[in-house]
């Protein structure tokens, strides 16, 4: 590493990668989970709205600010990304907070477990709801469980990743 790679900041290495621009199929992810997280918020606003029993009276003001807090972040994240085409800022917004933030939100949530899946499929038409039925309780356990450790890992795994960007980038000739 030279005199000129050491003086340089990882903030101007990620930048670099960044200005690269986003690449279509990036953009397409980015796009379906904007959608994606507009319309899970949507079926959960239908839950709450309809009163069909889904959230628990352990559904408060805190855990409906993480649920859609953290659905949120993930529209920030895809709209900057696949919409926006601002891959530098999704990364940081994503290393810095987005992905920390639902760790910590589906954790929460996982412990105090606001919801009765019973109830789950209620908002959908009747044809559809063997699509979904067979989420229980402890099988929504599980998925969230393991759905916090993912974003546990990766909210470890992104800073590291961009604190080190120049081991990925293709070293010039």
């Amino acid at each position: 590493m030279n005199q000129t790679q050491s003086q340089e900041s990882w903030f101007s290495r990620a930048k670099a990668e960044a200005d690269k621009g986003v690449q279509n199929n990036e953009r397409v992810t980015g796009i379906v989970l904007v959608v994606a997280s507009i319309l899970a918020i949507l079926y959960f606003v239908f839950h709450q709205i309809g009163a069909t029993g889904f959230f628990t009276p352990k559904f408060g003001t805190l855990e409906m600010f993480l649920l859609y807090g953290s659905l949120a972040a993930w529209i920030i994240t895809g709209s900057l990304d696949g919409i926006f085409g601002q891959r530098l800022l999704s990364r940081i917004f994503d290393t810095f907070g987005g992905i920390i933030f639902i760790a910590v939100a589906n954790a929460w949530l996982l412990v105090i477990f606001p919801f009765e899946f019973t109830y789950f499929t209620d908002v959908l038409p009747v044809s559809l709801r063997f699509l979904l039925q067979w989420i229980s309780n402890d099988i929504a356990r599980v998925i969230i469980l393991l759905y916090t450790i993912a974003m546990g890992i990766a909210s470890v795994y992104s800073p590291i990743a961009y604190k080190f960007v120049e081991i990925k980038r293709p070293k010039p000739e």
